[in-house]
């Protein structure tokens, strides 16, 4: 576990994480940015709501991106279902497909 400090808002935070610092570097950076930003275009909001805002963002677009994954795991499994049964019509067509050449071999054989 490593350790970093990040400047939020004008806060020093120390962090311990087993994440690349680069990318909690990033992330932190990123969530100054959204807080400082919302505080510079409304002078009234503090720290904290503005924090609240943010973090209402952050969970909306993680709900979305959520529901998104479930589709999408879904339709994949639906595109899977439908490959395997895709298989076994080739495989039950390929059979038949002998069959009936052998059928007509045999015709031909007895001509």
């Amino acid at each position: 576990m490593e350790k970093i400090r990040l400047l939020i808002a004008g806060e020093e935070y120390n962090i311990s994480t087993d994440d690349d610092l680069d990318y909690v570097a990033q992330l932190g950076s990123e969530l100054d940015k959204r807080i400082s930003g919302l505080m510079m275009s409304n002078s009234r909001i503090s720290v904290t709501q503005a924090a609240i805002v943010t973090a209402l963002e952050y969970a909306d677009l993680a709900k979305k991106n959520e529901i998104t994954s479930e589709n999408l795991r879904a339709q994949i499994q639906e595109y899977l279902e439908d490959a395997a049964r895709a298989r076994t019509d080739a495989e039950i067509t390929k059979r038949e497909l002998e069959r009936v050449s052998k059928e007509l071999a045999a015709v031909k054989a007895s001509k």
